[in-house]
């Protein structure tokens, strides 16, 4: 599949056409760790399964082409895909990145920093990450929208402004996927995912993906994952490849339904604000009374009280004690990642129910 078609023939053609030996219409699955060589000197192109699997190349294929990029690399989680992204810019590299960000990945750069590894300034907002932008800094590394605060920042003038300097970036672009954002043409070095979330959309496969269309970096990268093996298994490709199919429309009934939880919670009166950018189905909203939160969260029937995000079912977070539990409390007041917010993953449930069971949990 090229990438001069649409998105949508793109995704729901993920891997068909792929097996000319049996005329398989959907992909196959090569549990095969190893590769016969025609001949001494000869090779398939498959020679062991850490380095290439059919099955994962299929993916890979079909993730470089929705992203607008030339090589994409799946990889075994989406913290092994930032990692990956990470670790092949040198020892002492300066780091910029967005202050509101996933407690995982804060949790690595802290532990890079203490290390020696890399070292990290951060920034609040757009404007303050565009004065801070200088020749020293190295690496620039961004989240839009941000998690949970759901800050956007314009890829295209920072990045514009970082290569004027010499540095590359790096958009960490799970909460809006290929259908709404595309970082790469706007100017990102590299993009990483947590295809966990919406890419897979079903909470059952554990995965993360890095692309780039830069050849040097694509050659570092690749050299590091068949080295360091965090790689993708066929059988997680197989179920991202299916996954992917239904991306477009999964996202499209999701930002409905974002968008008519948002208009309800903005009309709640325990909720004293609501952050949605307009797109996708991540909402984080405050509530005015935090020491409801306990009782909210166990009234909730169709909201499940778990962590992740981006599959069909919906899924209630509570970041100052799940995903961003590891960020100081200090820190994260001071950005306003406050203990009274509560995250959203809405998913394609009806509506209405959605809006019922917030409303009875918040208002009772």
């Amino acid at each position: 599949m090229t990438k001069s078609y649409k998105l949508d023939t793109i995704l729901a053609q993920a891997g068909i056409k792929s097996d000319e030996a049996t005329g398989a219409l959907t992909t196959p699955l090569h549990f095969s760790t190893t590769y016969q060589h025609p001949e001494f000197g000869q090779s398939t192109g498959y020679d062991y399964t850490r380095t290439k699997n059919p099955t994962r190349t299929q993916l890979e294929e079909t993730l470089a082409a929705i992203e607008q990029a030339e090589f994409a690399l799946a990889t075994s989680s989406g913290m092994s895909a930032i990692v990956l992204a990470m670790e092949i810019f040198p020892v002492g590299s300066k780091v910029l990145a967005a202050r509101d960000l996933y407690g995982g990945s804060f949790r690595w750069f802290n532990e890079k920093e203490k290390e020696g590894r890399f070292s990290f300034v951060y920034a609040n907002t757009e404007d303050e990450l565009i004065e801070q932008l200088d020749d020293t800094i190295d690496l620039v590394y961004l989240e839009t929208p941000t998690n949970p605060l759901m800050v956007e920042f314009d890829i295209e003038s920072i990045a514009n402004k970082a290569h004027q300097l010499g540095a590359k970036v790096i958009v960490d672009n799970t909460f809006y996927s290929p259908v709404y954002l595309n970082p790469i043409p706007l100017g990102a070095d590299i993009v990483v995912h947590s295809a966990t979330k919406y890419l897979s959309g079903h909470n059952d496969v554990l995965a993360g993906v890095v692309l780039t269309s830069d050849q040097e970096l694509y050659d570092k990268l690749f050299f590091n994952l068949n080295t360091t093996g965090a790689v993708l298994s066929p059988f997680d490709s197989y179920l991202l490849i299916r996954g992917l199919k239904t991306l477009k429309l999964r996202m499209g009934k999701s930002t409905e339904n974002a968008k008519a939880v948002v208009e309800a919670l903005r009309q709640s009166p325990a909720v004293k604000e609501v952050l949605y950018t307009g797109k996708g189905g991540m909402v984080s909203f405050k509530v005015k009374n935090q020491e409801n939160i306990p009782q909210i969260i166990n009234t909730l029937e169709v909201f499940t009280f778990a962590e992740s995000l981006g599959g069909v079912e919906s899924l209630i977070t509570y970041p100052a004690t799940q995903t961003h539990f590891d960020i100081p409390a200090g820190v994260r007041h001071a950005y306003g990642l406050t203990d009274d917010l509560l995250r959203l993953s809405v998913g394609i449930e009806d509506a209405e129910d959605l809006i019922t069971d917030l409303k009875t949990a918040l208002e009772g």
